[in-house]
């Protein structure tokens, strides 16, 4: 069975796919809503933040998931979706878990801002170094024949216009921003995890008899992805809310655009996409549990 897994299929549409498309441009189009000019400013004033979160999720992370991948190789498909993973840049749901946690919100969104526009470069970047640099998930890069370019642009269409343009209607339309953002960020994250159920339901066969191939292996490496964020922030003496900011800026990964890229360049590899399926599900839940402690905690 763990050999079927590598060519195993997951039922996704290109309406699913489409779906996806516009959800994600809507999530971050939302969150550009609450983002200015001044963010930005904020985050280049205090550069030691800036760049410890920036390599902790671009740098740290896929580096430390790689080394993961050496210690308990896994099968190779299921090894590439965590090199995915952990190229994608952190989940727009952390700006909403920061802000339970009693984390630096401010930080959250610019973070999330900045690391949306490095994501277009190190996103493609790390996914072809790690996975060319790991022999079974090359030779997976090398039949899909991976186009950068391609992938650049997608993730530009998805992430970066929305971007531009949510900040371009908060700095004209203030007003009309926040008001349109309270409605639609909690709407597309209800639609978007909607859809994810709806997805594993339409493939609940193939989850409940594969999902244990991932299912430690997902919670393993979300919890590294936390440590990692945080121990960032300690070690280079952040103060504990900003430890808290990194932690859940690092270890709550855009799964959604992973899933795009999955069936958009690998046509649904199965233990790809289970691997980043479940870690959709999966970070959700741990954000909201982490974040939930850090709030009753003083």
């Amino acid at each position: 069975m763990t050999e079927n897994l590598d060519n195993l299929k997951i039922n996704f549409g290109e309406d699913g796919l489409w779906i996806v498309n516009v959800i994600l441009a809507i999530i971050m189009f939302g969150v550009a809503l609450g983002i200015t000019i001044d963010d930005f400013k904020r985050l280049f004033k205090n550069p030691k933040i800036l760049i410890t979160g920036i390599t902790a999720q671009f740098i740290l992370l896929p580096f430390v998931t790689f080394i993961f991948i050496k210690i308990i190789n896994p099968m190779p498909s299921i090894a590439l979706g965590m090199m995915l993973v952990a190229a994608c840049p952190g989940g727009n749901i952390s700006n909403f878990m920061t802000q339970m946690a009693k984390g630096n919100a401010a930080l959250s969104v610019s973070l999330t801002a900045f690391a949306t526009i490095v994501c277009l470069v190190m996103t493609p970047f790390n996914l072809q170094f790690y996975g060319n640099l790991y022999e079974p998930t090359a030779e997976i890069l090398n039949r899909v024949e991976l186009d950068p370019y391609k992938l650049v642009k997608l993730v530009t269409l998805i992430l970066g216009v929305p971007l531009i343009l949510g900040m371009w209607l908060r700095q004209k339309r203030p007003a009309l921003a926040q008001k349109t953002a309270k409605v639609l960020k909690p709407f597309s994250l209800g639609i978007f995890i909607i859809f994810i159920i709806v997805a594993f339901y339409n493939n609940l066969t193939i989850f409940i008899n594969y999902i244990h191939y991932v299912l430690i292996l997902v919670i393993a490496h979300n919890v590294l992805a936390i440590l990692t964020g945080y121990f960032s922030a300690k070690i280079v003496k952040l103060g504990y809310r900003e430890q808290k900011t990194l932690a859940i800026e690092t270890g709550i990964q855009n799964a959604g655009l992973g899933l795009l890229l999955v069936f958009s360049f690998f046509d649904g590899l199965g233990g790809m996409a289970l691997l980043v399926a479940f870690w959709a599900i999966w970070d959700i839940f741990s954000g909201l549990a982490l974040a939930s402690f850090w709030a009753k905690k003083s």
